[in-house]
């Protein structure tokens, strides 16, 4: 497995080492009478802060003439009307109109780009994109693509103490609006410092060279002394992540998304520019054609919250019934800590389960009974 530089960090703060696409991640730290454990972790990002190590995640660095052109037809977002220091949120897709991965697209100027994509597909996608630029219509595009994943480290703050905290060493990070970065010189170190996330609270993500982690960390972190029950930020691992973005209504890969679900299921319209070919600046993404068709006919799923009664759980595979039909399937579910209550989502017929409806969920040990919800669960408290 690899490791990533926050690796010491983890053993040194009791985290628990799990797999995750290869690398050696932390699921939790510590245990629950320790101020650990996924529950714990989870209420610390909600109520005040969390530090992430998301280095697994891929980088991958895209300049050059046709850098631009290139993501055009590699994004289903529009590109061409982004600013410098602006990043947006992404599907790449298959000629069927399936989600090949999510990304965050980062633009630092005209020609220079740099992508966040899972774990899981960077090596799918490192492919994908060298077979995009090779294939395009006008012929092979010149953009250079280099991944920087082994080379940089990545760690998320997440929390309503987080901006303040920040607010203490940098004026301009705090006055970034959402989806925007910059980047920063602290002493040796340069970072990109964004106003992103994946736990629906505030906060930033920062990607750094892998070698000056520890010293960027040491630095972030001067003022905080992460044994005490009261701190400010505590370490979260992968569980709490997961649970805090359940809650946040956002889409993972291998559970909303997917090569074989249409990337009009998945509750991200807004990710996907159908006109980005037509207003003479962009370009026809991969996928394109085929998710034309689907708007023009609507989608035959539809990705709804789901909250469950009970304290158990309706977990990915569970069948999602009504009026004894089987309408859809569950894809993420969890006990949420902020609710206290079980929730989850799923896809169903484009028909069916409208907010309000009562449904049933078969866990193939039982049926639950589960109200249909409007998503986000959990929406932060504005400032």
């Amino acid at each position: 497995m690899q490791k990533t530089p926050l690796f010491d960090f983890h053993t040194q703060h009791k985290g628990h080492m799990v797999d995750f696409a290869g690398w050696n991640m932390p699921l939790y730290y510590g245990t629950p009478t320790e101020g650990g454990g996924l529950t714990n972790e989870h209420m610390q990002v909600r109520k005040s802060g969390g530090i992430f190590d998301v280095s697994h995640m891929g980088r991958v660095k895209v300049s050059g003439r046709h850098a631009r052109k290139f993501l055009e037809r590699l994004c289903t977002r529009k590109i061409h009307d982004m600013a410098a220091g602006q990043c947006r949120y992404s599907l790449v897709c298959n000629e069927q109109g399936g989600v090949k991965d999510d990304i965050i697209v980062y633009r630092y100027d005209d020609d220079d780009f740099m992508l966040v994509v899972n774990a899981s597909n960077r090596e799918k996608i490192l492919g994908h994109m060298e077979q995009v630029r090779t294939s395009a219509p006008g012929g092979e595009l010149v953009c250079k693509i280099v991944d920087q994943t082994m080379d940089t480290s990545m760690v998320a703050l997440q929390g309503p103490a987080i901006i303040p905290m920040i607010g203490k060493f940098s004026k301009e990070i705090p006055s970034l609006k959402k989806y925007r970065f910059a980047v920063k010189n602290l002493m040796i170190i340069k970072l990109t410092v964004s106003r992103t996330g994946y736990t629906g609270e505030d906060g930033v993500e920062v990607i750094l060279p892998a070698g000056m982690t520890g010293l960027a960390m040491k630095f972030l972190l001067q003022d905080v002394d992460m044994s005490k029950a009261d701190a400010m930020i505590k370490p979260a691992g992968l569980g709490a992540r997961d649970t805090l973005r359940t809650e946040a209504g956002m889409p993972l890969y291998g559970h909303e998304l997917g090569e074989e679900i249409n990337a009009l299921e998945c509750g991200v319209d807004f990710a996907i520019s159908l006109d980005k070919a037509e207003d003479g600046k962009g370009e026809a993404f991969v996928g394109y054609e085929a998710l034309k068709k689907t708007a023009a006919t609507g989608p035959a799923r539809k990705l709804v919250g789901l909250m469950i009664e009970g304290k158990r759980a309706a977990r990915q595979g569970a069948t999602i019934l009504q009026d004894g039909k089987t309408i859809g399937v569950v894809t993420s579910g969890c006990p949420s800590p902020t609710l206290g209550a079980c929730i989850a989502m799923g896809f169903a017929s484009r028909e069916r389960a409208n907010i309000g409806d009562a449904v049933e969920v078969d866990t193939g040990k039982g049926v639950l009974t589960a109200k249909v919800v409007a998503m986000p669960f959990y929406k932060a408290p504005k400032v």
